[in-house]
């Protein structure tokens, strides 16, 4: 009797153990599904082209973006923290982990390049990437988003090849207050001009 006791408690013992270790244990990496992606995408193509290359400049170039970002833009779209009634409505019905395919989706697609327009104001639009507005204490773009315009993921976006005109809008509303999901981004357009943003977003727009 008393050893089946102790091999019933063994058993017991085991089975909590065994149970705890599970529970420990670290869920397995979420794996976007590109296919899915795409299927969960086919209305975005209407405005940013089926691949999230080079639509109307109005909307954002996706393809190329870092998913991190994609997926945070989303998430604020569908939280209101960023307003557009459109992508409000797009982003309503879907899940996180919808929005990881979605996202890596475009990720996976190659942008195409780019090119400035105004020659007069390649000149500004490199000086502001590159060193900031000095007198204004306005940063380096590329501090955050890379000498190459590449960005740094989930925070800091792919400006290289972006449309100036989506750029340019993009600034607007963060110095109006008009885009509030980015503190830091409203305090450094407070502080441009519209000359200087238009320059420096014709500038990204031919990063390479």
């Amino acid at each position: 009797m008393k050893s089946l006791a102790v091999s019933t408690l063994s058993a017991a013992t085991l089975a909590l153990l065994s149970g705890a270790a599970l529970a420990a244990a670290p869920a397995p990496a979420f794996k976007p599904d590109l296919a899915k992606g795409q299927q969960l995408a086919a209305s975005c193509g209407a405005c940013h082209t089926s691949d999230g290359s080079r639509g109307t400049p109005a909307n954002p170039i996706l393809a190329g973006q870092h998913p991190e970002y994609l997926v945070k833009q989303l998430v604020e779209f569908k939280s209101g923290k960023r307003k557009n009634a459109i992508m409000a409505g797009m982003a309503a019905g879907l899940s996180e982990e919808d929005m990881k395919h979605i996202a890596a989706y475009y990720a996976s697609k190659k942008a195409k390049p780019g090119a400035a327009r105004d020659p007069k104001t390649v000149a500004l639009g490199e000086q502001i990437h590159r060193g900031g507005i000095m007198a204004k204490g306005v940063p380096a773009c590329a501090g955050c988003h890379s000498p190459n315009g590449a960005g740094i993921p989930a925070q800091y976006p792919r400006l290289q090849g972006q449309h100036a005109e989506y750029t340019e809008a993009q600034l607007l509303a963060f110095r109006s207050g008009a885009r509030g999901n980015s503190a830091q981004m409203m305090a450094i357009a407070a502080k441009m001009s519209d000359a200087e943003i238009k320059a420096v977003s014709d500038y990204l727009a031919g990063l390479r």
